[in-house]
């Protein structure tokens, strides 16, 4: 008889965050599902990474204002946050 294991999901959020170090100063893609139908696509630089979270810098277009987001690697798994990296001319989806 064969025991089944449930998903780990500590696992794939582990998996996701490693895949995300590696983008650490890069040129990214934000897409955010803020729900009801409303979704944000913003242009900005991976800053760091943390345990939980990860911080994106986004330069203001029409003032000097520098914001910073953050959002945990829980959002890229459940789909709400989705983040294209664009290095040397090509996009790269980080899931």
């Amino acid at each position: 008889m064969a025991i089944k294991t449930p998903l780990d999901g500590t696992n794939q959020l582990q998996e996701i965050r490693k895949n995300i170090e590696g983008y650490v100063g890069q040129k990214i893609v934000l897409k955010a599902n803020k729900g009801r139908k409303k979704t944000t696509v913003r242009e900005g630089i991976l800053e760091n990474t943390y345990p939980n979270i990860f911080i994106v810098r986004i330069d203001g277009k029409f003032d000097d204002n520098v914001r910073r987001v953050s959002y945990s690697y829980s959002d890229i798994l459940t789909e709400t946050v989705e983040i294209t990296v664009c290095s040397d001319n090509k996009s790269i989806k980080v899931s």
